[in-house]
């Protein structure tokens, strides 16, 4: 019996971002497992209440690369609540729009990051192909693939014209066909055995531990959201996809169906999309207290926003998915699982490094 202790990243090819894992091992099983942080601290949240509410969507929406249209949804809404005013349907729509696109090309870059860590490259890439088109479906609608600061106070920036709703639906049809042509890789015999029974998080942990998104409805939580009916939500028709694998064969599973769902409440919100309106303008004071939450791709995101009727806020606290996330994960690698699973389990849970530490 040989123990020893193991530094897993900061740098590693499997990590998107810098997250530190101190393994203590026995052999080749892993018993105890301590997360390090703060490697890309950026004090974003002081930021917050230095710059004009406006300039902060900017901010905002740079918390994370990934999720632009979550973060920057969470923190108008907190604002809106503050000065007591709301969006315009359409612009509720196209924010339902933005964030289903947003949630769609998410879903596609894990899926291909964790086909990388088990050695499907050709998946990677493939995957990573179809995410291009839904780049290119932002592109269009925003000026921008990354960034592009739809949200407003009040409602949106930008429009949709009839074109760019077809043109929409036209790319929904290609992704949906695209994602149906590689969704055999799931039953792939190396895929199965690298994911199914490795990273077991039961319900009872989950809930115990604070787990969000899709590592809790994989495990059986019926937890989502979107269900509450922000925005267009309580106008289209979904429920959250929940299965009770509790492994990382699970958390693979409702990602992808959340894949097919996100493409049917976008086909949803072209059909049922509203004229009017796409800003509700206000020169209204921000006083008192407002928590927004929303259902980002890797979970709950909650935006604390304290303002004192001044011009500048005087207080924003956000917390993450992946930050809830963290202590599931380390629930799961101390079970002793093998070092060899240690890159899967931690992918399973889609973490965000950058968003988490701010």
């Amino acid at each position: 019996m040989v123990k020893s202790t193991i530094t897993f990243g900061p740098q590693h090819p499997v990590f998107p971002e810098p997250i530190q894992f101190i393994l203590k091992v026995v052999d080749e099983k892993v018993v105890l497992a301590e997360p390090q942080i703060g490697y890309v601290h950026r004090g974003i949240e002081k930021a917050f209440e230095l710059n004009d509410p406006k300039d902060n969507i900017f901010l905002a929406e740079r918390i994370c690369g990934i999720c632009p249209a979550p973060h920057t949804t969470a923190y108008v809404r907190g604002v809106e609540s503050l000065m007591g005013i709301e969006a315009p349907p359409r612009a509720k729509y196209i924010r339902t729009i933005m964030n289903e696109l947003n949630r769609i090309h998410s879903h596609i870059l894990w899926a291909g990051l964790l086909g990388d860590a088990i050695g499907f490259e050709s998946y990677f890439m493939q995957t990573w192909n179809y995410r291009e088109k839904v780049l290119d479906a932002i592109e269009k609608i925003s000026g921008h693939r990354v960034t592009y600061a739809m949200n407003a106070i009040g409602g949106v920036r930008r429009d949709m014209t009839n074109e760019q709703l077809r043109g929409l639906e036209k790319t929904m049809d290609y992704v949906e066909s695209s994602l149906e042509n590689i969704e055999d890789v799931m039953k792939d015999y190396t895929i199965k055995k690298r994911t199914q029974g490795i990273g077991i998080l039961t319900e009872e942990e989950a809930r115990r531990d604070g787990a969000v998104g899709p590592t809790a409805r994989a495990s059986g939580i019926s937890q989502d959201l979107r269900t509450s009916g922000y925005d267009a939500y309580g106008d289209l028709k979904f429920e959250p996809v929940v299965v009770n694998n509790c492994d990382s064969y699970g958390r693979f599973a409702v990602r992808w169906q959340e894949l097919k769902q996100s493409i049917d409440l976008i086909r949803q919100c072209i059909v049922k999309m509203p004229s009017g309106e796409i800003l509700t303008k206000s020169n209204n004071p921000m006083n008192g207290e407002a928590i927004s939450r929303v259902e980002a791709p890797r979970g709950e995101l909650f935006y604390y926003i304290k303002g004192n009727g001044s011009k500048k806020l005087e207080r924003v606290k956000v917390r993450t998915p992946t930050f809830a996330n963290i202590i599931p994960t380390v629930t799961m690698l101390s079970k002793g699982c093998q070092v060899a699973d240690v890159s899967v389990i931690v992918l399973s849970m889609d973490p965000c490094i950058s968003c988490t530490e701010r």
